[in-house]
């Protein structure tokens, strides 16, 4: 029996190690980063908000003309399957969908490829690490790289194109920063690398509402705060103002609500994660413990 402890992949109806998981070599998926995926978090045996994510997966299917041939069922069963297989209890699930291998070498026509499916998970990812979470985290928003146009590339697909992240990251990792967040050409803030960004302002909570990728953890945290009595609003939003805020957060499947205690050189609430931002974040880990938000995983 192969060892699945560390991961585990779903690949054309078979489930094997990660290690042993590959894809061709000219692959578009690969060379064009023609590709879309989707990750659900799994706690505590279950995952969380499965249909949401499913249902994005396959808007993003749509959006960059994908078909695996797959139904939705057959997918939410892949996923079920890897991971009873895979033993683990939390971790973070991808399903992906690839353009695939050009059918006719050499080809440009991307409707002559062959699109296929697969899926894959490792223990769970903290974004952030978890410790470094609990006492608030750090990040700095560079003037450049901007954020890639959205009317170069969809956002609200999930997608592989981080070349602007990557940058932004290194920017970041060699200033002693945690993370990234990046503007737009209008100098808004947008999103960072796997996370939403969130402001608060006098219980008003402000997300950008273009240039980002529709998280299901985002929705997630606008509907506790909702819950909690605070005002969620999607809109542009200013770099000026984001500086300005009484407290600042990130949002990701991998860790949830994660507090910003500095931004560059400024330090939010003293350097102390701010009482909304803790607030939501146990929210958030009391609701992937919630019966209406959890499919249970049965474990063989």
């Amino acid at each position: 029996m192969a060892d699945l402890s560390k991961g585990a992949a779903w690949m054309a109806g078979e489930i094997r190690p990660i290690s042993e998981a590959t894809i061709g070599v000219t692959d578009w998926g690969l060379t064009h980063s023609d590709i879309t995926y989707d990750v659900v978090p799994v706690w505590k045996g279950g995952f969380f908000r499965l249909d949401d994510y499913l249902d994005r997966f396959l808007e993003s299917l749509a959006a960059t003309r994908l078909d695996p041939g797959l139904t939705r069922a057959q997918i939410a069963q892949a996923l079920s399957d890897m991971m009873a297989a895979s033993g683990l209890q939390d971790a973070y699930c991808a399903m992906v969908c690839a353009r695939g291998t050009p059918l006719i070498p050499g080809t440009r026509d991307p409707r002559e490829c062959g699109n296929h499916f697969y899926a894959w998970c490792v223990p769970y990812v903290h974004v952030i690490p978890f410790d470094v979470a609990e006492k608030g985290a750090s990040a700095l928003i560079p003037d450049s790289p901007r954020r890639i146009p959205e009317t170069s590339v969809n956002p609200r697909a999930k997608n592989y194109h981080w070349g602007d992240f990557t940058e932004g990251l290194f920017q970041a990792k060699e200033g002693g920063f945690d993370t990234v967040i990046l503007l737009d050409h209008a100098g808004n803030v947008t999103e960072g690398p796997g996370f939403n960004v969130f402001a608060v302002k006098d219980q008003r909570l402000i997300t950008s509402g273009h240039g980002v990728l529709g998280g299901i953890t985002r929705r997630t945290v606008m509907e506790m705060a909702a819950e909690q009595g605070m005002m969620p609003e999607e809109r542009p939003l200013p770099l000026d103002e984001f500086l300005q805020a009484d407290e600042v957060f990130l949002s990701s499947s991998g860790g949830g609500v994660t507090p910003l205690v500095r931004v560059g050189d400024r330090v939010f609430a003293n350097g102390a994660p701010g009482p909304v931002a803790r607030r939501l974040r146990q929210t958030y880990f009391d609701w992937l413990e919630a019966p209406q938000f959890r499919t249970e995983i049965t474990y063989g």
